[in-house]
């Protein structure tokens, strides 16, 4: 099923903007731990629009519990953990991105969604070009962290799941409560691993900087960016949708290069563009597939 028009603007703005978001948070990691602005982010994403949006009528307490402790634990404290592991941020939001194809192999396992030929041409040369770009990003990492963000993106692909199974007609009050479990989450795998330290004189460390940081990414990247990427994994099939991904980590490079004044090199450069191409030719399947058939 192909995206329309305005759908596919839309899930690349998404994806534009939580690439712009590294930017963010590394302007919170100036003044916070990454543990306690990640609980603050879902804290806020909870409270307190929780009073005056109802629950979601059409999905259990179950369904948004899953998705809440997987979203805010397997997801984002996962990343967090796997950063203060030594995993470098710009390699984080890289291996992320393999959320991409873990969702569109489940999708098929669980959904018995298809991919035609053309899709898996583009998702391979997509691949590619993500694996070359890191190769060529030449950050530190640690086989630690990159085990860790590579289940942070099974998280990612298991709460695309959730959506596509459980399609809640009010996507706003979805993510709303189920960042209510989220935060508690992160909080107590955070006490577990750290203890309160990263808690430890918010009251007096708590700035412009660091409130912009909480905010942006409780209202902008998780409210409005994951209800609009959430309505559309409920629209189409996860192989419509999920590639999109992919561009965050480009985006993230731009928006570092435009803010913190990265170097963008020939081979990062390249790699990118082989990103595009595979995401080309997957967005035009059916337009391939139509020119090869005549």
């Amino acid at each position: 099923m192909k995206l329309k028009p305005y759908d596919l603007f839309i899930g690349i703005l998404v994806t534009v903007m939580w690439g712009c978001n590294f930017v963010v948070i590394e302007l919170g990691l100036q003044e916070l731990d990454p543990f306690a602005l990640t609980f603050l982010r879902f804290l806020f994403s909870a409270f307190p629009a929780i009073f005056f949006v109802k629950k979601p009528q059409s999905v259990s307490w179950l369904a948004m519990c899953f998705y809440g402790i997987t979203f805010g634990c397997g997801l984002w404290w996962m990343v967090n953990f796997a950063m203060y592991n030594g995993l470098s941020a710009g390699m984080a939001s890289l291996f992320l991105q393999f959320s991409a194809f873990f969702t569109i192999g489940l999708s098929y396992l669980f959904f018995k969604e298809k991919v035609n030929l053309i899709q898996l041409l583009g998702s391979i040369i997509s691949f590619i070009g993500l694996s070359m770009v890191i190769f060529f990003t030449g950050e530190t990492s640690t086989l630690i962290g990159i085990i860790l963000v590579l289940l942070a993106s099974i998280a990612w692909a298991v709460c695309n799941l959730i959506i596509k199974a459980t399609k809640p007609k009010d996507m706003l009050a979805f993510i709303i409560w189920t960042s209510m479990f989220s935060a508690p989450a992160v909080l107590v795998m955070t006490l577990i691993t750290k203890g309160f330290e990263p808690f430890a004189n918010l009251d007096k460390i708590m700035n412009a900087k660091a409130w912009f940081s909480v905010l942006f990414q409780a209202y902008i990247t998780t409210i409005l960016g994951y209800m609009t990427w959430n309505n559309l994994m409920r629209k189409y099939p996860a192989t419509s949708v999920a590639p999109l991904s992919l561009l965050v980590p480009i985006s993230g490079v731009f928006s570092s290069w435009l803010f913190f004044s990265e170097v963008i090199t020939f081979d990062k450069g390249i790699s990118m563009f082989v990103v595009l191409i595979g995401l080309g030719v997957f967005i035009n399947s059916a337009r391939i597939s139509a020119v090869f058939n005549k």
